[in-house]
């Protein structure tokens, strides 16, 4: 917050060194800049809270692909177990994968679109080691249900296959966000620093043109 010595030490600085009026506006800067709070973002929250508030934005947008996902994965669950009579488990591998591949599409084009794109093949490595993970998980549910405790039928079948593809989301949603989808350095200091794009105003190296006047007034 501005206080009285802020301004003694202004006032002298221009009576002493007659700064021109371009440099009474960069002086003033530092001092306008600062936020009315020290706990506070210029947005009026705090870092721990606007990152909880990003979290709570990412796994929304998350959950819309995967809830496409779902969709997708239990229609061709339920085509392939009516037109091919595969084993219940095999036709839930197909569409599981299935799923990955549009999940893919969805998450890197949407969830995901503001992050690292620059090395695409590793990427695309990790995302297929952590989907077939997910797919042992969430086929594993259903293959312990049916051959395990004998629970089959088309009903049963659709809701272990539903739990296990929410137990399989957990996973793939930490999964994703920590190793897949990579966020952009910059984009990471952002969401830890409370003052935004713009650093920290008392800082040169972040705001070049800032003005510094010196700390105390010269003597009379």
């Amino acid at each position: 917050m501005v206080t009285s010595s802020h301004c003694v030490s202004f006032c002298g600085n221009l009576h002493y060194n007659r700064l021109s009026k371009r440099d009474v506006r960069y002086a003033w800067r530092p001092y306008l800049e600062m936020p009315l709070r020290p706990t506070e973002s210029r947005e009026g929250l705090s870092p721990g809270r606007g990152r909880l508030t990003a979290l709570v934005r990412e796994f929304a947008k998350f959950g819309t692909v995967g809830g496409l996902g779902i969709f997708v994965n239990l229609g061709v669950f339920n085509v392939c177990r009516g037109a091919t009579g595969l084993p219940v488990v095999r036709c839930s591998v197909v569409a599981t994968a299935v799923a990955i591949a549009f999940n893919y599409l969805g998450l890197r084009h949407f969830t995901y679109r503001d992050r690292d794109k620059s090395r695409r093949s590793r990427e695309i490595a990790l995302f297929a080691a952590f989907s077939g993970i997910g797919l042992v998980i969430e086929n594993g549910v259903l293959y312990v249900a049916t051959y395990g405790f004998g629970w089959g039928g088309a009903l049963l079948g659709n809701l272990f296959k539903f739990l296990g593809i929410g137990t399989a989301t957990l996973f793939r949603f930490w999964s994703y966000r920590a190793w897949v989808f990579r966020a952009l350095p910059g984009r990471a200091i952002r969401h830890d620093s409370p003052h935004g794009d713009h650093g920290d105003p008392s800082n040169s190296t972040s705001n070049p043109a800032a003005y510094q006047p010196e700390t105390t007034a010269p003597p009379p």
